[in-house]
């Protein structure tokens, strides 16, 4: 009974949909009469919005224990599951398919919508209940998705005697983060997507709206930055590719709502202490959500083969872009009819700060149209007959241009004054991290022997890193705001990413041999010797096991074991790479096949720094949440004082 329970909780939880759709609809043309009955509903309202999301939540919840106790009763766990694979991945095989990932993603959706009718309380009525509509407006289309479509609750009779398995790609403890973390991302932004809807709705675009949809842009920012920080290492480990970013079509899906939601963050911290962008701050929160809806079509629409797709069937990708078409072509609509009531706002100097964060998003902007045509150029094409393919050199000779112009434009922004400030005066702030990054430059280029695109990436990462700092300079650190060491934690992370992209761009050796047991081979500083070959038995699979003894001047032996793992639940093989992480970078190794004669193919890369894009993008979020509590903190006082 517990499929038939989880079925029942996603049908009331439709029902609870639409009703909050039609309270909304009340409590809005309602709004500003001040009656007990206006009150009565804007508290019915709440309520409601607040079940829909635990009878979601409670539907997943049954799900992931179907999983658990392997139940092959329902179709989702035989397809996607096995009894005899570890606990860890029947939990995390829940959202490892299509069905479960999207009952994941509408469960994220509804305690969103319960999250902003709990604890939202600085809108005016009418703006609340129409942001809380929208909400579940959203929620009734992947409702009837998830009905109609895609029900993760389906029965199968006879059952099997056991499940497929989940695909061995996805069976690491990366499957247990990554997606929800995405997810918690993608879907926060539809919170931004329903505060900008009902703000038009209302005509109540203003700092307060702003004020009210920040700590959901940033906590959706913060989500989508550990996820694809998280979702790159993933890859980059357990593809055994030896890259850290494939320009993959769906790595793109994910990079695309993030260029947008970080343009967002700064626009919509531009109207909420300054009044200014209101128009573009609404167009950004429409952006920002409509990419995460095509990422979602992406992803489940079969028209990508990729280990991140979930479904083949195009009728599920054609219901999908008729959601698509229906929310994101409304709000433009909704735009395009009311954009004439949005007032202009607070006006500002070009050499300003926030001159500064127009630039920012702008070359943001930029940088999301050359990744969305990249993408999505070649699917049109393929439609039209058409085969082509887009991969990096594309990519990065149309991006890191304009990508590098983003990194000098973020280290001058916070260095400038609010409102007006004077050329001469940005000059003199940015003499130390110019000439800081000119050395760098000039001493990378000349005695590390990187061409001049790495190099010149390093000596900005270098000046980037001065800047982030500067905003700190004769403060005082103890009565410094919060959110101010979020920002340079933040910038601070960004030119540490760089850095390691940089350095792993233009420092990597790799070798590639096929050597016999006592044989070595030289990669970097290391000196790689072939100890033996043997069999290995995991919980689900077995495996080919090297063992390799590496070795670098002045330092001990160590030993490394990549593998060729083969599963038979679903029958496939793998690599895993066997990886030595010291101060300096990384030593990667993996196993090939055997000749037959007693060679075995050995692939080994020296990754100078290479784990300093993944530190970096730790630090970006850090200092995402900083801000974020800072933010949280200084509204709460100020509520307090106010009271």
């Amino acid at each position: 009974m517990i499929a038939e329970a989880g079925l029942a909780a996603l049908w009331l939880a439709t029902g609870f949909a639409l009703v909050q759709v039609l309270l909304a609809w009340g409590a809005a043309k309602g709004a500003g009469q001040g009656s007990a009955g206006a009150s009565m509903v804007m508290t019915a309202l709440r309520r409601v919005a607040i079940v829909q999301g635990l009878l979601a939540l409670a539907a997943f919840v049954l799900l992931v224990v179907l999983f658990v106790r392997s139940d092959m009763s329902v179709l989702l766990v035989v397809e996607n599951s096995h009894s005899m694979k570890p606990l860890i991945y029947k939990i995390a095989g829940a959202w490892g398919n299509h069905e479960g990932s999207m009952l994941l993603w509408v469960t994220v959706l509804a305690i969103s919508g319960a999250g902003v009718a709990l604890f939202e309380k600085r809108l005016p009525q009418g703006t609340l209940a129409a942001t809380l509509g929208a909400q579940a407006a959203i929620a009734i289309g992947f409702y009837a998705f998830l009905a109609f479509a895609s029900n993760p609750f389906v029965r199968v009779s006879p059952p099997p005697l056991d499940g497929r398995g989940l695909n061995p790609l996805l069976q690491d403890p990366g499957l247990a983060f990554h997606p929800p973390t995405l997810y918690l991302g993608y879907v926060g932004l539809s919170v931004a997507f329903s505060f900008a809807v009902g703000a038009l709705l209302m005509r109540d675009v203003g700092p307060a709206f702003a004020r009210a949809m920040r700590p959901w842009v940033l906590a959706a920012w913060i989500f989508l930055t550990i996820g694809i920080t998280a979702g790159s290492y993933w890859a980059y480990y357990e593809l055994g590719w030896g890259g850290w970013w494939f320009w993959d079509p769906v790595e793109n899906a994910s990079l695309m709502p993030w260029l947008a939601a970080t343009a967002l963050l700064h626009s919509v911290s531009v109207l909420a202490t300054r009044d200014g962008l209101r128009a573009w701050t609404v167009m950004l929160a429409v952006v920002a959500f409509s990419m995460s809806m095509i990422g979602t079509f992406l992803v489940r629409s079969g028209i990508l083969i990729s280990v991140h797709a979930f479904a083949v069937d195009p009728t599920r990708g054609g219901f999908i872009l008729a959601l698509l078409g229906l929310y994101i072509g409304g709000a433009l609509a909704l735009f395009g009819a009311r954009i004439g009531t949005v007032k202009q706002g607070t006006t500002f100097e070009l050499v300003s700060r926030e001159g500064a964060l127009v630039l920012n998003n702008l070359l943001l902007s930029v940088i999301l149209g050359v990744v969305f045509i990249g993408t999505l150029y070649p699917l049109v094409a393929q439609a039209a007959g058409v085969q082509l393919s887009i991969g990096a050199p594309f990519f990065e000779k149309a991006a890191v241009p304009v990508a590098l112009a983003l990194v000098a434009a973020t280290a001058a922004g916070p260095l400038l004054k609010w409102r007006r400030d004077q050329w001469n005066a940005l000059f003199g702030k940015l003499l130390v991290p110019v000439g800081v990054a000119g050395i760098a430059f000039a001493l990378v280029f000349a005695l590390g022997g990187a061409q001049w695109l790495p190099a010149l990436v390093l000596g900005l990462a270098a000046g980037l890193a001065v800047a982030s700092v500067i905003p700190l300079i004769r403060r005082n650190l103890r009565r410094t705001p919060l959110h101010i060491y979020g920002m340079v934690v933040a910038h601070l992370g960004i030119a540490v990413s760089i850095a390691g992209m940089a350095a792993d761009s233009a420092f990597k050796v790799e070798r590639l041999a096929a050597i016999s047991v006592g044989q070595n081979v030289t990669v970097g500083p290391y000196r790689v010797e072939l100890i033996e070959v043997r069999p290995a038995v995991g919980p689900n699979w077995s495996a080919l096991e090297a063992h390799l003894k590496a070795t670098r001047a002045g330092g001990a032996p160590f030993d490394l074991f990549p593998q060729q793992r083969f599963f038979a639940n679903p029958p496939t093989n793998t690599n895993e790479a066997a990886i030595a992480t010291e101060l300096d970078g990384q030593l990667y190794t993996v196993i090939g096949q055997g000749d037959g004669e007693g060679r075995w193919q050995i692939r080994a890369w020296w990754k100078p720094f290479v784990t300093l894009i993944w530190a970096g993008g730790a630090m970006i979020a850090l200092g995402g949440l900083l801000s974020l509590i800072g933010r949280v903190r200084r509204e709460r006082r100020d509520a307090e004082d106010g009271a």
